[in-house]
């Protein structure tokens, strides 16, 4: 287990498109518990693999809600409701943040560490940070999808 660097958004890794996973295995683990001391670290609550450097479809996301952190390889979202707008940061973009608009609730299929297919569903802070993380594996930052204020 490793502390890695993560990147900021001036890193044209972050751009990039994230490849599947095809297998699972040691080297795929050990990324995983390095992006959960990572993103402790930072006191985050997610953290995708392209952050760190890695272009692999692999997200980490702990909300602090007593549940625990969630280990996704390759997710897809397969459902959306609702719509909330609610304020967003990341840790690749530090000390900016603004009001993103995302689904309140989200039904994700993903691998876990074991390599079998999980369905998540989740809501409110749980599924705003999955797509964030989910985005990010698509070379998407949350500053792409913030909603200007009518306030001037």
């Amino acid at each position: 287990m490793a502390l890695r660097t993560i990147r900021t958004y001036k890193d044209e890794i972050l751009r990039k498109k994230s490849r599947k996973v095809d297998v699972i295995n040691n080297r795929i683990k050990i990324l995983i518990e390095d992006m959960l001391d990572t993103m402790y670290d930072a006191d985050g609550v997610g953290l995708a693999a392209p952050q760190i450097g890695i272009l692999k479809r692999v997200i980490v996301v702990d909300i602090a809600d007593g549940a625990g952190a969630v280990a996704l390889i390759n997710p897809e979202i397969l459902y959306r409701d609702g719509l909330t707008i609610e304020e967003e940061g990341c840790l690749s973009v530090p000390g900016e943040v603004g009001s993103v608009e995302r689904p309140k609730i989200v039904r994700i299929r993903a691998l876990n560490e074991a390599g079998e297919t999980v369905e998540i569903e989740a809501e409110d802070l749980f599924a705003r940070a999955l797509c964030h993380e989910i985005d990010h594996l698509d070379g998407i930052l949350f500053t792409d999808k913030v909603i200007e204020s009518e306030e001037k």
